[in-house]
């Protein structure tokens, strides 16, 4: 027969075993949920991490192909001659009766017909901007690009990269220079010349603390002065478009630097008037 006090004792021992039995099960458990926690979060860093690398390794391929297509195009059409030869052979002589407008220009005429293509419906204008070109570039494709297609006008919008510095640093003497090289061959050549003001730029967004806006001023009052000089029309499109600081207004602009449709509204009714008062001359 078995005693009280070892009925107790073995019913206290029996429950320390179920407790420990417990205890140790539960570890387990735990144990395990922490492996299969741990192994789903390794396999989530690496599937995100080979996204990542399939990203980067995007980004870079086309980085290479661009890089290399403008290291092709620096040693072998550093003015890019090519982009609109077909364009100009096709084009050919204007019609009789047809009073054809040229504008040259960088990202900022380019991006006019993208822009608002209702405006050229109808118009002989014809768009001959390159994004990110230097007035020393347009200079070199002047003859091709404008003086060649016989135009009445050429409207000329220049300099905002290269006070960039999209080709290295230029100065304000040489910015002009280039611009009115073009306005002199295009004069002499009986094209009627509009020289735009640069627009307002307050900061590159693509290179930062260039301070542009004294610049700006100093272009503008030049090319103005110049125009005014040789019977040329200056189309100020800086003073309807600029803000407190100087800068293009954030409503007219999608960076700062470049017109969204509104702006290129703002511009259009310029351009016209500034056209009609050039073939009145």
């Amino acid at each position: 027969m078995w005693k009280l006090s070892e009925l107790k004792r073995a019913s206290a021992n029996c429950s320390r075993t179920h407790r420990l039995h417990t205890y140790h099960h539960s570890k387990s458990i735990f144990m395990k949920l922490i492996y299969i926690l741990s192994t789903a979060a390794l396999m989530f860093s690496y599937t995100l991490a080979m996204g990542q690398a399939s990203v980067t390794l995007e980004q870079q391929k086309k980085d290479s192909l661009r890089r290399a297509e403008d290291d092709y195009r620096l040693r072998n059409d550093w003015a890019n001659l090519k982009r609109f030869e077909s364009e100009n052979n096709q084009l050919g002589l204007p019609r009789k009766g047809e009073y054809r407008v040229v504008l040259m220009g960088n990202s900022i005429t380019q991006g006019w017909s993208d822009m608002d293509p209702g405006f050229f419906k109808g118009r002989s204008f014809i768009n001959r901007g390159i994004g990110g070109q230097t007035t020393g570039q347009m200079l070199l494709r002047f003859r091709p690009d404008v003086i060649n297609l016989s135009p009445k006008v050429v409207v000329i919008l220049a300099g905002t990269n290269d006070i960039a510095g999209n080709n290295g640093p230029t100065s304000e003497e040489a910015i002009i220079g280039n611009i009115q090289s073009m306005a002199l061959l295009a004069k002499h050549y009986g094209i009627k010349v509009i020289l735009s003001s640069i627009l307002p730029v307050y900061d590159y967004p693509w290179k930062k603390g260039l301070n542009p806006v004294p610049k700006i001023h100093f272009i503008n009052t030049q090319l103005s002065k110049f125009a005014q000089e040789n019977k040329m029309i200056y189309l100020d499109y800086f003073t309807p478009m600029a803000d407190q600081k100087k800068g293009l207004q954030s409503s007219l602009t999608y960076d700062g630097v470049h017109p969204n449709l509104a702006g290129y509204k703002v511009m259009e009714p310029l351009l016209e008037s500034a056209v009609r008062a050039a073939m009145k001359k």
